[in-house]
């Protein structure tokens, strides 16, 4: 085995691996933990995340709070922004946690690769894997482990026995996989509720919550939903938490937006109901008050990309990509709007399989005009600019192509004097590539 790969060659060597014929199954991910020795079997106890929206918002808070308490703490999270390492983030002997060095990710990506021994498998599953013997490895108290796609049949849910599981907001996404409707996409989630295994649901249409209480009550899960057994909301400039044994009066999230707050509560609701770790109010307060997670309405005060628009402006980044997403982005800019008045301009990228039109519809009379770009580096076939303009000119928003995020940047400070908003979104692929331009770095492949 070669000890000079790096984790770039590794990856694009794991990638031939894909079957041709791909089905969503835990076969091939549970023979190659086998080979391994089951790491999956060796993991700190395990919190399960699953959900449409709010996933990666909601475990950025929980490892906020955990560590503001000195627990140590591993995440698993997808896809990265700017470098693979993001994703798997291993716990340090104290401190916040920190993504896998290069060394430690090139060695058990290669142990994995090795094992596997040229099997068909996926890129997730494989790497997923390699995250298994890393997480196992290196102590921590808890890992916060997040789904990649779906639940049920994800690489993720060979863990027979978690601390605890928690699904966040689910609306349509993903249909070529997990089914057109909400009550099919809500089983696939569900599918990660095990027997006896506290689940702490959050805000879901109605369909949804039906589908999983259904599915708890078969495996006598106990579960707590939102609206139900808690609730979390926005009163006097605070975050109110409440519980069936609890009321709490904490600071709002740092991160921004109306959707946080369902994501915040969600998150506080987890943290204490592990109990074993002991995670206080004061550690709520801190991790509420520290939290980061790029690319979630992320505002640049500096930078390159930043530097082309004009005195007074804003540049907002945010990952969103489906109509529910929409709904909040379009929310958190109309409160924007209230409070600090500019006219809002999309840069729009988006994935082929992606409801473009439901996505722009809610930006209808907020937004002033859309700048639609291609996706660079994106492991799916992206949306073709010229897609996205004839949808928003459907929807009565005026709308044009651009060649790459820059142009579109220099275009509307060009057309449009004078102090401006601009949101950056569509898709998380696009967001790792403005991550990497503000960086100066080129970012590794999903």
């Amino acid at each position: 085995m070669r000890n000079t790969a790096t984790s770039s060659e590794l990856l694009a060597e794991l990638k031939l691996l894909h079957p041709k014929l791909i089905d969503l199954s835990l076969g091939r991910i549970e023979r190659l933990l086998s080979k391994l020795g089951d790491p999956h079997k060796r993991l700190p106890p395990v919190v399960h995340v699953a959900g449409t929206n709010g996933k990666g918002s909601t475990t950025a808070l929980m490892r906020a709070m955990l560590e503001a308490a000195g627990v140590r703490v591993h995440a698993y999270t997808s896809p990265h922004l700017v470098r693979f390492h993001e994703r798997i983030m291993l716990a340090g002997p104290s401190g916040p946690a920190r993504p896998i060095q290069e060394a430690a990710l090139v060695d058990v990506l290669s142990r994995t690769q090795a094992c596997n021994d040229g099997d068909d498998i996926t890129q997730f599953e494989i790497t997923t894997a390699a995250a298994f013997l890393a997480f196992a490895e290196t102590p921590a108290d808890v890992l916060l482990l997040e789904v990649g796609l779906g639940g049920r049949l994800d690489a993720t849910n060979v863990v027979a026995k978690p601390e605890l599981t928690v699904i966040t907001p689910i609306s349509i996404d993903h249909v070529d996989k997990l089914g057109g409707t909400l009550n099919e996409i809500a089983a696939e989630k569900a599918g990660i509720l095990k027997p006896g295994v506290r689940a702490i649901v959050s805000k879901q249409p109605a369909d949804a919550a039906d589908v999983i209480e259904t599915t708890a009550e078969r495996l006598a899960a106990p579960m707590e939903l939102w609206g139900r057994d808690f609730d979390a909301y926005e009163q006097n400039g605070r975050l109110v938490v409440q519980c069936e044994d609890q009321l709490l009066d904490l600071p709002l999230p740092a991160l921004v937006g109306p959707h946080q707050i369902t994501n915040a509560g969600t998150a506080v609701v987890a943290a204490l109901r592990l109990k074993s770790l002991n995670v206080d109010e004061t550690a709520i307060e801190n991790g509420l008050s520290g939290a980061q997670w790029p690319a979630r309405m992320q505002r640049f005060s500096q930078g390159p990309l930043f530097d082309l628009l004009s005195y007074g402006s804003e540049l907002w980044l945010d990952g969103g990509h489906n109509p529910a997403a929409a709904d909040m982005l379009a929310q958190t800019a109309a409160d924007l709007e209230e409070r600090s008045p500019r006219p809002l301009f999309l840069i729009v990228g988006m994935m082929g399989l992606k409801d473009v039109s439901g996505f722009l519809s809610r930006f209808e009379g907020l937004a002033r005009s859309v700048y639609a770009v291609p996706v660079p580096g994106a492991h799916e076939q992206p949306l073709k600019p010229s897609m996205i303009v004839s949808a928003a000119e459907r929807l009565g928003i005026s709308a044009s192509e651009v060649a790459s995020v820059e142009a579109a940047l220099h275009t509307i400070d060009r057309q449009h004097m004078g102090p401006k908003r601009v949101l950056i979104c569509g898709s998380l692929y696009l967001a790792g590539h403005v991550l990497a331009l503000q960086a100066g770095v080129e970012p590794q492949a999903n």
